[in-house]
């Protein structure tokens, strides 16, 4: 969680879940490493074959039900900054986004100030910038201290 954060801006925006990140996929992905390497030396052991390979399967099914958690908060994350950038550069403009911009770049474009915005979305769309050229171009840094 962020407590008290420094200001935010490109250096230090990315967001990491400590336990998450640094402790259970870590512990998750030795677990199926762990898992496979006795697989394989169980292998010609009939008695404890079945449940290595159950080991194998049930690490990874962890490790992917951890991934997929992650992934799922990100993509819905993602559809609700969508909507609220669109609804952000139709108060400021009358118009929805430009169609030819991505999903990476509107999240980019979120941090924005409301200044910036409406020209550098313009130019995102025009120059197809990629998302981290969109978050460098940003003079006026609005952070998003409530993403997942």
């Amino acid at each position: 969680m962020i407590g008290a954060m420094a200001e935010q801006n490109y250096a230090n925006h990315p967001r990491y879940v400590p336990l998450f990140h640094f402790v259970v996929l870590p512990v998750l992905l030795l677990t199926l490493i762990g898992s496979i390497v006795n697989l394989t030396r169980s292998l010609g052991d009939h008695e404890r074959l079945y449940s290595a390979a159950l080991i194998v399967a049930l690490s990874f099914a962890g490790f992917l039900t951890a991934f997929f958690g992650r992934v799922f908060a990100l993509k819905a994350q993602d559809r609700a900054i969508r909507a609220e950038e669109n609804l952000r550069h139709f108060a400021m403009t009358g118009k929805l986004l430009d169609p030819r911009l991505g999903v990476p770049q509107i999240v980019a474009l979120r941090f924005a100030s409301d200044g910036e915005f409406v020209a550098l979305a313009q130019k995102a769309a025009q120059d197809d910038m990629k998302a981290a050229d969109i978050k460098r171009a940003v003079k006026y840094w609005r952070a998003d201290n409530y993403r997942a």
